[in-house]
């Protein structure tokens, strides 16, 4: 299903917020040079989750199928992954990541009796993906679950997190002393196909917070830092009681955390907190933190049921940056928002799909870092089965973000977006089947 979350449905919402413009606010992006690097020919791998059971749980498996840029911007093209397109390797729902040049998708199969295998797919267009006879499975250090992401490195490297489920830890007395997992960070050489490094320890909070029965219960969405002597790994907190041993189902929670390790050894983690931020880091099956144009970490949280989703940032000393004040809520005026998943595009510009309090649907908001102001974008088919719940792929390509945006079980389109005017245009129809969506491009 979407996401273990907690969200509060409640009829209050401000309408205002839709009334907000796509309108430009940096003057970085009056540049008339590419905003990214231009890839000549590159194709454009749209990917489509299947149902299992119940719409939109996307367990049924993942099929893909690659397009041109220019079929992709086209709205007379038409496109059906489930008919047309190829499975990737995975028992549920494929997390996929592509190189920027669009020319390979990685993969790491998720659950089942190659879970933990990794992967990589020549992509040659429409169902034509050769998957390489060279692969490796990390499964007996990461587990046949492991989350992960590829670094920003020249595709070189993907960087697999997991943490087994923590144990309640007592004294010698049988009092509560703590709750931990063990945690494994490994690092894969995705040009040769083998592990280059992992390490695996326990991860500790603060004395007074762990007896309170504070815990990392996953980690994901590392991040290599601008020197590229660190990794900045987010966290999903959780708590037990300590008068019970069970998990709180509810409680306060502290700052938003995330675990720094050196790179490339990953040895040495350190939790860092924000004071700003109190949802979780790590984001849910695509990247959730990026190095921005001014060498800065940006950090989405989630889970915050009572201040909706933050844009944090963490500054080139690997610290947060607690003057650094950006909350969705205020900037959407909108209360409870939750981001899905999200992309930085560069010149301090990024888009992100959310949802907010009183509604599951999903939304597009174009985001200013540095003016730290959002605005819904306007010119999408907004419905009210659009679910970004599982999104994980966006394209940038020079000025263009491509963006996959069907509701569950209902045609859909690729959009473009210009990222120095922030216009929209609406490309590729995708066709869709009962109980599916399509989960993103590549």
């Amino acid at each position: 299903m979407k996401k273990n979350t907690f969200k509060l449905f409640t009829s209050s919402l401000l309408v205002g917020a839709f009334a907000l413009t796509t309108a430009c606010s940096s003057d970085d992006n009056k540049n008339t040079e590419p905003v990214n690097p231009v890839t000549d020919g590159r194709w454009i791998t749209v990917a489509g989750a299947l149902m299992q059971t119940e719409p939109g749980d996307g367990n049924g498996g993942t099929r893909v199928y690659a397009i041109s840029k220019e079929n992709a911007i086209d709205p007379t093209f038409s496109v059906n992954v489930y008919d047309q397109g190829v499975p990737v390797q995975s028992s549920r729902t494929a997390r996929l990541q592509s190189s920027v040049d669009g020319s390979t998708l990685f993969n790491i199969t998720y659950t089942g009796a190659n879970g933990g295998e990794f992967m990589t797919y020549k992509v040659n267009g429409a169902n034509n993906f050769v998957e390489s006879q060279t692969k490796v499975n990390i499964s007996q250090y990461a587990g046949t679950s492991p989350r992960w992401v590829k670094l920003f490195d020249g595709d070189k490297t993907g960087v697999a997190v997991n943490v087994t489920t923590p144990v309640v830890n007592t004294n010698e007395d049988k009092t509560y002393k703590n709750t931990r997992g063990v945690a494994t960070v490994l690092s894969l050489d995705m040009q040769q196909t083998l592990i280059s490094a992992f390490k695996q320890y326990e991860i500790p909070l603060t004395a007074e917070e762990e007896a309170q029965g504070h815990h990392i219960f996953r980690l994901d969405a590392p991040t290599l830092n601008k020197a590229g002597n660190k990794l900045i790994i987010g966290t999903w907190m959780r708590k037990t009681d300590p008068a019970t041993g069970q998990n709180a189902a509810s409680f306060t929670r502290l700052g938003s955390k995330s675990v720094v390790v050196d790179y490339p050894s990953l040895e040495n983690p350190k939790v860092i907190t924000s004071t700003i931020g109190f949802g979780d880091t790590s984001g849910y099956r695509s990247f959730n933190s990026f190095v921005a144009s001014d060498g800065n970490i940006y950090q989405a949280t989630q889970r915050d049921t009572q201040k909706g989703s933050y844009i944090l940032k963490i500054n080139q000393n690997n610290e947060y940056d607690n003057s650094y004040v950006f909350s969705l809520d205020t900037a959407l005026g909108v209360k409870g928002s939750y981001i899905d998943a999200w992309r930085y595009v560069g010149n301090g510009i990024a888009y992100a799909v959310y949802t907010y309090e009183g509604t599951e649907q999903g939304f597009l908001a174009r985001l200013d870092l540095n003016a730290k102001t959002a605005a819904l974008v306007e010119g999408i088919a907004y419905d009210a089965d659009l679910d970004f719940g599982q999104y994980q792929g966006f394209v940038v390509d020079g000025n263009n973000f491509y963006i996959a945006v069907t509701p569950v079980g209902k045609d859909g389109n690729i959009y473009v977006i210009d990222i120095p005017s922030g216009q929209v245009t609406k490309g590729a129809k995708l066709l869709n089947k009962p109980g599916n969506h399509y989960i993103g491009v590549f």
